[in-house]
């Protein structure tokens, strides 16, 4: 077996039921599971028909490429909501999810015949850029983002003499957990390192539609590039239907951005066999082009915010983030781990402990004494789950 394995941790969420091993929570409780960013708004019945519509599609082997029609529908979305004009031929690729794209991504960009080779993710960070960056050959080298920095990477962390071995670097704005999203100047700062250095950009950009004001939707990283007159040379952006349309299960999102970059990275899938399937590449046109089942998406989204984070933050420090759905929250105590388990134990809500997200970098593990609550559940049940932590947090003061 490829050795390379052993380097993995467990994820997250096997932590999590490590963690809940033997624990027998207060059966007087409904279960609320706040621990996963997994999407339970309904998805719309436009989508779903959508899907029995194009079922031929089965009867055909798709393109790794993808259709002409889901190419420039994304470009299209790309030109509405970023402001930009992508090449549908060349600059934009179909993928399955954002998480599958992240991964084979770095497998891609990791070139395994230099000596010392190095990936930069935030601390905390989705897993899967660690992941990614150890089966490619390379050392993850971890940029904590705390409440001191403004959750912004600390890109003068990095020593100097590191930076020539850097081949890519994993950003995520919104932020998960922190929901932070990037300035024009954060953008500018990396823009002006890749330049310096030549390594290339992989944007995670999935929690974008997931915002809390109509008219100031989170900056992305094609609109940056656009004002500060770069071009994407050396980035690529990722984002998914997941979280924007409530289909977490049609596993369909793109990559877009450098032609030459996207012109290996296709060579790369033609072998790797990630073809989207005929019948969500023709769903997921569809879903790109239509906006009005986002805009509810947010409504709800907000409403949630709206009722949960003031009850929360009265007892925790609970900020409102800059988007996306989770609450990044610091536990009274400073023992995520401990508060994680005794909240399950004995009011049945399921949270996330923020260790579990991050890494140890300089001997210190920023996630640690925080828990990541993402309001993904109906309203009635993220405000029971608010008050039931209220009550915990009271009931151990």
């Amino acid at each position: 077996m490829n050795s390379r394995l052993d380097q993995l941790q467990p994820y997250p969420f096997q932590k999590l039921r490590d963690l809940f091993a033997g624990v027998n929570p207060d059966a007087g409780f409904s279960p609320i599971n706040l621990s996963i960013g997994e999407p339970k708004h309904a998805t719309p019945e436009f989508i779903k028909q959508a899907m029995t519509e194009n079922m031929v599609g089965l009867a055909s082997y798709p393109l790794t490429q993808g259709s002409d029609a889901l190419r420039q529908s994304i470009s299209a979305w790309c030109s509405r909501r970023y402001g930009v004009d992508l090449d549908p031929a060349t600059e934009v690729l179909p993928v399955n999810g954002s998480r599958e794209a992240l991964f084979a991504f770095a497998q891609a960009v990791v070139d395994p015949s230099r000596h010392k080779k190095r990936v930069i993710s935030p601390n905390p960070f989705y897993q899967i850029y660690e992941g990614a960056a150890l089966l490619a050959g390379a050392i993850p080298y971890y940029l904590n983002t705390t409440a001191e920095n403004g959750y912004r990477m600390a890109w003068n962390d990095v020593p100097e003499d590191m930076w020539e071995m850097v081949q890519l670097v994993y950003v995520c704005s919104p932020g998960n957990p922190t929901g932070k999203v990037m300035s024009l100047e954060d953008w500018k700062t990396i823009f002006d390192l890749s330049d310096q250095h030549g390594f290339v950009i992989a944007s995670d950009e999935c929690y974008s539609e997931i915002y809390f004001n109509e008219d100031s939707p989170p900056l992305g990283a094609l609109t940056a590039a656009k004002q500060l007159n770069r071009g994407n040379r050396n980035l690529v952006v990722f984002n998914s239907l997941s979280k924007r349309s409530n289909v977490p299960g049609l596993r369909s999102g793109f990559v877009a951005g450098d032609a030459d970059v996207m012109k290996k990275f296709l060579l790369y899938r033609t072998y790797h066999g990630s073809a989207m399937s005929p019948v969500v590449q023709a769903v997921s046109a569809v879903s790109w082009a239509e906006e009005d089942h986002v805009i509810e998406n947010r409504r709800m989204y907000a409403e949630k915010f709206d009722a949960v984070q003031p009850v929360l933050n009265a007892v925790m420090s609970a900020p409102m983030p800059d988007a996306a759905f989770y609450l990044w929250a610091q536990v009274p105590g400073g023992d995520d781990a401990d508060f994680a388990r005794e909240l399950y134990a004995r009011k049945h809500v399921t949270v996330l402990p923020g260790s579990f997200l991050a890494r140890e970098a300089k001997d210190f593990n920023p996630g640690k004494g925080y828990v990541r609550i993402a309001l993904v559940d109906g309203f009635n049940q993220c405000q029971e789950a608010a008050q039931r932590i209220v009550e915990y947090i009271r009931e151990n003061q």
